[in-house]
């Protein structure tokens, strides 16, 4: 008995002094507990809305003011001319548009109102749904203000959807450029925090330090090689999502190359920086499936709206290199745009990237304990 509770306590010693170990079974299920629990939600909130009101009566106001007063919806702007619709989608200033046709409250009384509520369907589901939610609550609201005594026909105001981008409301539409985004980060970084990881578990990370060839070259060549079969997987990625599920690249092309090899560019120097930290293959497999594969997923906006998330967990959303990636894929894949419209996101990867670089090179270790 006493070995028994002996061999007992020396597994708790092991799992007590690793540290890592003790991340992964406490710290792990609380954040998983957190994303899923509290900040993952298929509702709409805080979603961007620019208005275009020609009639600009108490009505029109006064339904402007109710979706505004809803946790569902916030008053981006307010449009001067329809020209400037296209506009707020392509700068990403608002995801709904509702447009009010002319002279709203005179017409309403004679039966021609109209209310047009025009949604970017790159992301379909989200598109619905928000739509759905504001079909809903003007209704109500035009359903009291409209309301005929008994016996009379009330008058009628049509609501039309319209979904820009993306009619067709096809699915692939949303989920491939947020798929290139988690796969090239997957394979650049986590390939190469293994392949250099395996250098110094199996020790012939020592010799290659000893060779002629400065550290950083050593450090620098591990990384190449995956730098170009990453750009080999990217046109691999891309002619399937072309030729195979349909998805067409509706703006630039050297755009998208660009941001891309940029963004394959940070993703390789996360897997350098992962290299620095870990001792061993199976530790850079668990930081590269911590750090980079549940980020990905669930705070970069390819499964869920971030405005739905808490404030901090959408700050945490902007240092995740694959939510600006996948912003820009999606602007130049679906909105059809070009260089201009991605120069924010082309200046946060780039900077992600030196940021990277300069911090993995630093901490990595040139000579191994």
């Amino acid at each position: 008995m006493k070995q028994f509770i002996a061999f007992i306590q020396k597994e708790f010693h092991h799992i007590f002094r690793d540290t890592w170990t003790m991340i992964i079974l406490l710290v792990l299920p609380v954040l998983m507990l957190i994303l899923f629990g509290y900040a993952l939600s298929t509702e709409v909130k805080n979603v961007r809305v620019s208005i275009y009101d020609p009639s600009r009566d108490s009505m029109t106001e006064e339904i402007v003011r109710k979706l505004e007063s809803s946790e569902y919806f916030t008053i981006s702007g307010i449009l001067d001319s329809p020209l400037e619709i296209e506009k707020e989608f392509q700068s990403d200033n608002s995801a709904l548009v509702v447009v009010f046709s002319e002279d709203f409250s005179s017409t309403t009384l004679r039966g021609g109102a109209q209310i047009q509520l025009i949604a970017d369907g790159s992301d379909p589901n989200t598109a619905v749904t928000m739509t759905n939610y504001a079909t809903a609550i003007i209704s109500g609201l035009l359903q009291e203000k409209t309301a005929a005594p008994p016996g009379r026909i009330s008058h009628q105001i049509n609501i039309i959807t319209k979904l820009i981008y993306n009619p067709e409301m096809k699915s692939a539409y949303n989920f491939v450029p947020g798929v290139m985004g988690m796969v090239i980060m997957l394979i650049c970084a986590m390939m190469t925090s293994i392949s250099i990881a395996r250098e110094k578990e199996s020790g012939t990370m020592e010799i290659l330090l000893v060779s002629p060839m400065k550290p950083l070259l050593i450090i620098l060549s591990k990384a190449v090689p995956y730098f170009f079969l990453s750009c080999i997987n990217l046109l691999t990625i891309i002619l399937f999502a072309v030729f195979l599920l349909k998805v067409p690249i509706a703006g630039s092309i050297p755009a998208l190359l660009t941001v891309s090899l940029i963004y394959i560019f940070v993703s390789l120097s996360i897997g350098l920086l992962i290299s620095s930290v870990a001792t061993s293959q199976v530790m850079a497999l668990l930081l590269s499936g911590m750090a980079l594969m549940m980020p990905a997923m669930y705070l970069s906006g390819m499964m869920f709206p971030i405005e739905n998330m808490p404030l901090a967990l959408q700050w945490v959303a902007q240092i995740i290199p694959a939510k600006w990636y996948i912003v820009a894929a999606k602007n130049i894949m679906i909105k059809g745009l070009g260089f201009s419209s991605i120069v924010r996101e082309l200046a946060v990867l780039s900077l992600m990237a030196l940021v990277l670089i300069t911090v993995s090179l630093k901490r990595f270790k040139l000579r191994l304990e």
